[in-house]
């Protein structure tokens, strides 16, 4: 004899066979009428069988699907690591300097990491300007107390290139010059490319 079934045992829709609910009259998804009660699918019309099974089927399909693409994409996303920004120590820009000096880029440099680069005078052409390298506490006397001396700079000239080498890790500041007197008035137009280079890796063979 078989055994009876519960009379609070979930049916389901004959339509889209969604889960009914014990003593519903209508499938609360699509309100198709005439929901096949618990244990009686395998008595209901051929084609009623079909429908809920093939229905059932695409259900369990859709929710395995969705959840191997949710685990794809935490597995994607911890393997690959945070996104990783740029760093403000690459970047390319136009400046434009009065006499004197004026910081362009800041940024905290690993040591033994490198920035290379380079500078051009565009307007006017070939104005000489220098490039110079301040490590913080260098930097922060240049600010304070008007003198502060640069770990690495270009002579004064049109243009030139740009390769620093940090002897130690801090945060350093480029700075432009220009060192024509203030009398002349003469505002240069710089272009600067610059990009942050690591060592991790490097064989020295290179």
């Amino acid at each position: 004899m078989a055994a009876s079934i519960p009379a609070n045992t979930w049916g389901s829709c004959s339509f889209c066979g969604t889960a009914v609910a014990p003593g519903a009259t209508k499938c609360g998804i699509c309100g198709a009428d005439k929901p096949v009660a618990a244990g009686a699918l395998a008595r209901a019309p051929t084609d009623v069988r079909r429908r809920v099974r093939l229905m059932q089927f695409l259900m369990a399909a859709l929710v395995i699907t969705v959840a191997v693409g949710l685990a794809y994409t935490m597995i994607d996303a911890v393997l690959s690591g945070p996104p990783v920004a740029a760093d403000p120590l690459t970047t390319t820009g136009t400046y434009h300097v009065a006499p004197g000096y004026v910081p362009i880029l800041e940024g905290n440099v690993t040591g033994g990491d490198y920035i290379v680069g380079n500078f051009t005078s565009l307007i006017p052409y070939e104005a000489n300007v220098s490039l110079s390298v301040y490590n913080e506490s260098a930097w922060n006397n240049l600010v304070q107390n008007g003198s502060g001396s640069p770990v690495w700079s270009t002579p004064s000239e049109g243009s030139g290139r740009i390769v620093f080498t940090a002897e130690y890790t801090d945060d350093y500041t480029f700075v432009l010059t220009n060192a024509y007197p203030a009398s002349s008035n003469l505002t240069i137009t710089v272009y600067v490319a610059t990009e942050y280079e690591s060592n991790v890796g490097d064989d020295g063979f290179g």
